[in-house]
């Protein structure tokens, strides 16, 4: 996937940028309205700002807290 290519459905590979941008960063911690803005600001994010839903930030936060997880072992 191309750096550029990401949208809100990339749920995997947003939660991956966050772990890497935020280490340590406990993901159940982030208000969805902060973790919105966080995605907006991720290089390379092609999603429209207005097309976010509650469900698309709940994958990316469960996507995001696994790897947060693995790096917590």
């Amino acid at each position: 996937m191309a750096m550029t290519d990401l949208k809100w459905t990339d749920a995997e590979e947003i939660g991956f940028r966050l772990s890497e941008e935020f280490p340590g960063e406990d993901p159940l911690a982030v208000r969805f309205t902060n973790l919105r803005e966080r995605i907006l600001a991720l290089d390379g994010f092609a999603g429209a700002p207005d097309a976010s839903t509650e469900g698309a930030l709940e994958a990316i936060q469960m996507a995001w807290l696994e790897y947060f997880r693995e790096g917590q072992s």
